[in-house]
């Protein structure tokens, strides 16, 4: 194969199936959130666990095996975003996080969200290491809040950091999406 030429990748491969599993999961997710009873609580972190190891999954083959696909560039963080959102709406509903909290956090993934289709034809920012400590701490603070008997002050604590660091990536991203977009605008001589 030519250097110029761009090799094919289907969308059925295995890091698109592990996205969609992750997205079909999330209604079990939110069922099993909602049932009385620990042992439903626990499915529901079960649940929750198997699908952010997905998360990680489905990158990490991505990326060591090739299958980049446009399918999974849009597919991939809609269902990050349905996760996360579904589990930190579920527990404000529960009355068990502030719905100020879930404010927060979701308008910050939805506004970057926004901003990174908008971006996707002048170029993709990379995420950033701040931005996998934000994922990790987000997965941590709802697994505290999905474990039964964990202390309101260890869970306040994470939530706290998360949503700080939530809020301190979202900048940088707007910064370095600002940069961006004046530097491919000095590339066209605008």
């Amino acid at each position: 194969m030519r250097r110029d030429e761009r090799r094919v990748v289907s969308p059925w491969n295995i890091a698109n199936v592990l996205t969609v599993l992750r997205l079909a999961l999330v209604p079990f997710f939110v069922v099993c959130l909602f049932l009385p009873g620990t042992g439903w609580r626990l499915a529901a972190l079960a649940v929750f666990a198997v699908a952010s190891i997905t998360d990680h999954l489905d990158g990490e083959l991505a990326r060591r095996y090739g299958l980049i696909t446009d399918f999974g560039k849009i597919a991939d963080p809609i269902a990050d975003k349905a996760l996360t959102g579904a589990a930190l709406v579920c527990l404000s509903i529960l009355g068990e996080l502030p719905w100020w909290v879930t404010a927060v956090i979701l308008g910050r993934e939805v506004g970057i969200t926004a901003l990174r289709f908008a971006l996707l034809r002048h170029a993709v920012i990379p995420a950033s290491y701040g931005g996998k400590v934000k994922t990790v701490l987000q997965i941590a603070a709802i697994v505290l809040y999905l474990l039964p008997f964990v202390p309101d002050q260890v869970r306040w604590a994470v939530m706290g950091v998360t949503v700080v660091v939530t809020v301190g990536t979202g900048i940088d991203y707007i910064v370095r999406a600002v940069r961006l977009r004046h530097l491919a605008r000095r590339a066209r001589g605008e």
